[in-house]
C-alpha cells in the first residue's frame, strides 16, 4: 500500500499564518459546521470565527489589533479564493476556500436536523425579512431565534446593551454579523463575551446574497479568484476604491512577505 497519503496528512499543517494572520487549514464546510457544532454540544462560552479575504489580511497586516482579532477567533477561515491559493503553496494541499455566504446557507441546511437557533443581526430591514421569506422556503423548519437590523451609524452603549440583551432572551447558537469588515469583527470582539453561549460569525454581504439582493458571481469567476470583480460589477460606485487599494496591498505585502519575510512597519512575517 502507498503510505504517501498518510505522510501527507501528518505533515500537512492545521493552518497557515499569511501577514501574521492565523488561517485555518480546514478542508470542507462539512469540516467547519461540524467544528461549531462540537463548541456548541460541549457546552462551552460563546465564542467567535473570522471569515477572512485580502481586505481582512491587509487590516490585520497593519493593525496588530486587528490581527489579534483574528488570531484569537476560535477558527480563522479562508473565505478569499486567494487566501487558500497560498495555503496550498505554503503546504496546506487540503485547505478549501470557505466562502461566507456559502457557508451560511450550510449551516442554515444542516442545523435543521438539530433545532440550530440562529439570529441575524445587521443589513436592512426589507434584506432580512426577504432573507426569512427565502429561508423559510429552501430551509423549512430553520429556528429563527431573532432578527435585529441596526441604524448604519456609529451604535451607543444603550444599543448595544439592549441588543445584547435580546440575544440572550433569545437563546441562539449561531448569531450571523452582517456589517461589514472590519467594523462586524471589531464589534463581535468587543461584545462576543456578554452572552453565556453561542458562536458570533461575521458574514459581510452574506444576507444580501441569501436574500437575492446580490447576485452570485459565476462558478469559473470564483475558481479562477476573480468575484471580487463580479461583485464590483455590482456596486461599482460603493466598492471600486476599497477593492483596488485593498487588493494592490495585498499582492504587494504577500509578494514582501514571501520574498523578505517582513511585514508593514518591518515586522516580522
Amino acid at each position: 500500500m502507498n503510505s504517501k497519503p498518510d505522510r501527507d496528512r501528518s505533515t500537512a499543517p492545521a493552518h497557515i499564518t499569511l501577514l501574521g494572520s492565523r488561517v485555518d487549514a480546514l478542508p470542507s464546510y462539512e469540516a467547519v459546521c461540524s467544528a461549531l457544532q462540537a463548541h456548541l454540544s460541549a457546552g462551552t462560552t460563546a465564542h467567535y470565527i473570522t471569515v477572512n479575504n485580502a481586505h481582512t489580511m491587509v487590516e490585520g497586516a497593519r493593525r496588530p489589533e486587528f490581527q489579534r482579532i483574528i488570531n484569537e477567533s476560535l477558527l480563522s477561515l479562508a473565505d478569499g479564493r486567494p487566501l487558500s491559493i497560498i495555503g496550498w503553496l505554503k503546504g496546506a494541499r487540503k485547505m478549501h476556500r470557505i466562502f461566507g455566504p456559502t457557508l451560511l446557507e450550510e449551516a442554515l441546511d444542516r442545523g435543521r436536523q438539530e433545532k440550530i437557533r440562529h439570529f441575524f443581526f445587521g443589513n436592512t430591514p426589507e434584506t432580512l425579512a426577504r432573507m426569512e421569506k427565502v429561508i423559510q422556503k429552501r430551509y423549512p423548519g430553520t429556528v429563527i431565534a431573532g432578527r435585529i437590523s441596526p441604524p448604519f451609524r456609529p451604535f451607543t452603549e444603550a444599543e448595544n446593551l439592549s441588543w445584547l440583551e435580546e440575544m440572550r432572551r433569545a437563546s441562539p447558537d449561531l448569531i450571523w454579523v452582517s456589517l461589514g469588515a472590519p467594523k462586524q469583527e471589531e464589534w463581535i470582539y468587543r461584545h462576543f463575551r456578554a452572552l453565556d453561549r453561542g458562536i458570533f460569525i461575521g458574514i459581510g454581504a452574506g444576507f444580501s446574497y441569501l436574500a437575492g439582493t446580490i447576485k452570485h458571481a459565476p462558478g469559473w469567476m470564483k475558481y479562477m479568484a476573480l468575484e471580487w470583480f463580479y461583485r464590483l460589477l455590482q456596486e461599482p460606485n460603493r466598492l471600486w476604491r476599497r477593492y483596488v487599494k485593498n487588493n494592490t496591498l495585498f499582492i504587494l505585502y504577500t509578494l514582501r512577505e514571501l520574498l523578505t519575510g517582513t511585514l508593514p512597519g518591518g515586522r516580522s512575517a
